[in-house]
């Protein structure tokens, strides 16, 4: 009905002014608002361009989007993409983070190298080095982008363990590299109480040198590795960022060799840490963290630790982002869901003028091709309880959300 009012609307104007010379430029404003709000209500008549998970996706030159493991920022009315770029025989980063736009997310306009690494081996992000999961966040305050990723040093493998970041004066950049290094170093989890912190004095690393068993299962749980990595700073890969509606920013990452989540608050400016961190799931052995919030609750998709292979998704939820978080079961439903689809999470987008739009976004990892790698994006359904859950959609469109499908 709105789109046959303005169209309505439109003609009429066009029919008022059309022989009136002294009114030609008010018709010409006004038909150009009409125009505007047209197109701004989407009554262009043109169908809605399907998302296909694990096809090709190209971007305005025809070229597969290589932005993996990324996130999406809003801002200004534009979603900007930012992810690793993948060469097509090594996961090194080559290149650096791209970045694309788009105001629809189905056309993606390549915005070029939003972060390059560099032909210097002494810096942190030495062109070789692994540079995974970058995201971007707008600090309202400071006026500044600010980019957050895992990083490996060149040539150490996956030893270094920091994070790393960078900032920019606009969304696309250039984005400058300001330092990496490991997570709050000399500070304990706030959710370690007195007791908890006594009890680290009590486990001696060399006591649970055999991995995996129940004794040490049970000692890194208690913090076994955060009192190793106590002094240097704890271990950060697997990441993303989330800003909470108080303008809080909190990095939540794979820690603890991979076996314990963390989530620490950002200082103000968003380029530092508070010294606040909680631990979620010790133990656990998750990484890929995706986060989300709906009516007052915390969501978090995660992966289990299985290299490039896919896995079981795991789900927490939490009314506070700093916990406690209770673990739900794998929320995907539907063909190969018990692997994820075949990719691992990366990121939540939410879709921005809808309520309660939510997209999970996900990585089908090439280890041999790797720029060939795909993409899962699929939207996050609620059932009548209020859980979320992920189903598999061979193609979908946007005006899904426009439905309001609840199970």
């Amino acid at each position: 009905m709105k789109k046959y009012a303005l169209v309505f609307l439109y003609t009429m104007i066009s029919f008022i002014f059309e022989n009136n010379l002294f009114m030609n430029n008010m018709k010409n404003i006004l038909l150009g608002l009409g125009a505007t709000l047209l197109l701004l209500c989407g009554c262009s008549g043109e169908p809605l361009t399907p998302i296909r998970s694990g096809e090709l996706w190209p971007d305005n030159n025809g070229e597969h989007i290589n932005a993996h493991g990324g996130g999406v920022l809003y801002h200004d009315g534009t979603y900007y993409w930012f992810g690793e770029n993948k060469c097509d025989t090594t996961s090194s980063a080559m290149v650096g983070v791209m970045c694309y736009s788009s105001q629809n997310l189905t056309d993606w306009k390549n915005e070029g190298v939003a972060l390059p690494v560099v032909d210097n081996d002494s810096s942190d992000i030495a062109r070789g080095c692994i540079l995974e999961r970058p995201k971007v966040i707008y600090n309202a305050k400071t006026g500044k982008f600010v980019m957050w990723f895992h990083l490996e040093l060149k040539g150490k493998g996956y030893a270094a363990a920091r994070a790393g970041v960078a900032v920019s004066d606009t969304p696309t950049g250039p984005y400058r590299f300001i330092t990496s290094g490991r997570v709050n170093p000399g500070k304990y989890p706030a959710d370690m109480d007195e007791q908890a912190i006594a009890t680290l004095d009590t486990l001696d690393a060399t006591h649970y040198e055999k991995w995996w068993t129940p004794e040490w299962h049970d000692a890194v749980a208690k913090g076994l590795i955060v009192k190793r990595d106590f002094e240097g700073g704890q271990m950060s890969r697997d990441m993303t960022l989330y800003v909470d509606d108080d303008g809080k920013a909190y990095h939540i990452f794979s820690s603890e060799e991979n076996l314990t989540l963390q989530i620490a608050e950002l200082s103000d400016d968003y380029l530092a840490h508070s010294g606040k961190y909680v631990r979620v799931a010790p133990a656990g052995h998750n990484e890929a963290p995706a986060i989300f919030k709906k009516d007052g609750t915390y969501w978090m998709i995660t992966s289990g630790c299985t290299g490039w292979a896919p896995n079981e998704a795991r789900m927490f939820s939490a009314s506070s982002i700093l916990g406690s978080w209770t673990q739900h079961p794998n929320p995907c439903v539907g063909p190969n869901a018990e692997l994820t689809f075949g990719g691992q999470s990366t990121y939540i987008l939410k879709v921005d003028g809808k309520k309660d739009a939510f997209i999970f976004m996900a990585d089908i990892w090439r280890p041999k091709h790797p720029s060939d790698a795909r993409y899962i994006w699929l939207p996050i359904q609620f059932r009548q309880e209020g859980t979320p859950y992920v189903e598999w959609m061979d193609s979908w469109t946007l005006d899904f959300f426009d439905r309001g499908a609840t199970n």
